[in-house]
């Protein structure tokens, strides 16, 4: 993309995000002049126009000379906040329609009268804080799915506990938090493998508040033929190297579109992103032919490749392709967006017998709002057998 087109684009952007947050105060306005008649639009709208300036402040947090504490704080501010404008956003317009219906089919009266405003109003806020506050709940809670991929290559009866989890995005509100819970929830799977399919870290690693800690935390993953990671689109960017050494520091395996033969029975190839985020330094995606260049693919072949989006490029050679990246869209409706993007954003596909077998998850972690709504964190687990 051109220069203009980014500067384009990046007005664009900017235009629509002030034009929501005047949307939002107008509304609460309308809603809070019911209380206090002596209130003016303008201040509602001066306010919301300082929130979005403190909003994208807080999306630009990196670009700041300023402390990572100062960093963090914005991190948290910006994440939590995001979440309230989005379904402000979203049941105001919901209610604006409601009340547009009602007027047309004269329910309501035209005007509508100002108690009218404030009880839909109030409607919105209750809502709102509510639906904030389940999905802040619910991502602290994590799921086990399961399962059961047959694998008719012709070999030597072989069975394998995999267990998946990708988009931990450490760095990210709440993710060092969550960090002991999903290592003890694997370790009670009894994996013999553990594959991690990209989205460690939140794009900077030192985003991380406790690096040490979230290493050592890692290292106790159990899993007798080790734990195994590729690289997705935020394991990317100026603080790749860091990345890379923590990684090390936590026992975890990196294949950067490289195949690894686990135990004589199993091939496990690791895919760079295609997008990653500042870039990989000098790696690069690669063929998947050179990816996977010297391994027996007679054997069970598993494939770690971060976003769902080249599914169906991969051919009957790969039995069985794991992904993440979409996080099924992580708060309602960002499913109905994931859902139209990707070939599959969540779960089992298949295209057809002659095909991989593909399993996509909804993440352990969250990215951006600290909230999951219609979506849960997940780790999976995977019976792999003849």
């Amino acid at each position: 993309m051109s220069k203009a087109g980014l500067i384009l684009g990046l007005v664009l952007m900017l235009s629509a995000f002030g034009a929501a947050a005047c949307y939002i105060a107008r509304k609460l306005c309308q809603c809070l002049s019911f209380l206090i008649p002596s209130l003016r639009p303008g201040v509602c709208t001066g306010a919301a126009l300082l929130l979005a300036f403190l909003l994208l402040l807080c999306f630009a947090r990196s670009l700041l000379p300023v402390s990572s504490s100062v960093k963090h704080a914005f991190n948290l501010i910006g994440s939590y906040l995001m979440g309230f404008f989005i379904y402000l956003l979203l049941f105001f317009a919901l209610a604006d329609l409601i009340l547009l219906l009602g007027t047309l089919f004269r329910i309501l009266p035209n005007p509508l009268p100002q108690d009218v405003r404030f009880i839909s109003g109030l409607i919105v806020l209750v809502l709102t804080v509510g639906t904030v506050g389940y999905g802040i709940y619910n991502a602290g809670r994590i799921r086990s799915v399961s399962y059961d991929i047959p694998i008719e290559k012709n070999v030597s009866a072989s069975t394998w506990n995999l267990v998946l989890i990708s988009d931990l995005h450490i760095g990210a509100v709440g993710s060092e938090a969550r960090l002991k819970d999903i290592v003890s929830h694997i370790n009670a799977l009894e994996p013999d493998l553990v594959c991690i399919a990209g989205d460690i870290f939140d794009n900077d690693y030192f985003a991380i508040q406790n690096p040490e800690e979230a290493a050592d935390t890692l290292k106790n993953i159990k899993a007798p033929y080790g734990v195994y990671a590729c690289l997705g689109n935020h394991d990317a960017g100026e603080t790749f190297d860091q990345m890379l050494a923590f990684l090390k520091r936590s026992r975890i395996q990196v294949l950067n579109d490289e195949a690894r033969v686990i135990d004589g029975r199993l091939v496990l190839i690791g895919r760079l992103d295609a997008s990653p985020i500042g870039g990989f330094g000098d790696l690069r995606r690669k063929p998947f032919t050179e990816a996977s260049a010297g391994a027996d693919l007679s054997l069970p072949t598993v494939v770690m490749d971060h976003s769902p989006a080249e599914l169906t490029t991969y051919e009957k050679e790969v039995d069985l392709v794991l992904s993440g990246h979409t996080h099924k869209g992580q708060i309602f409706p960002g499913s109905l967006i994931t859902a139209r993007i990707f070939p599959v954003d969540y779960g089992y596909y298949r295209t057809d017998a002659d095909s991989p077998h593909c399993i996509v998850t909804s993440g352990a972690g969250t990215w951006g709002m600290p909230m999951r709504v219609g979506t849960n964190c997940e780790i999976v687990q995977i019976r792999l057998h003849p």
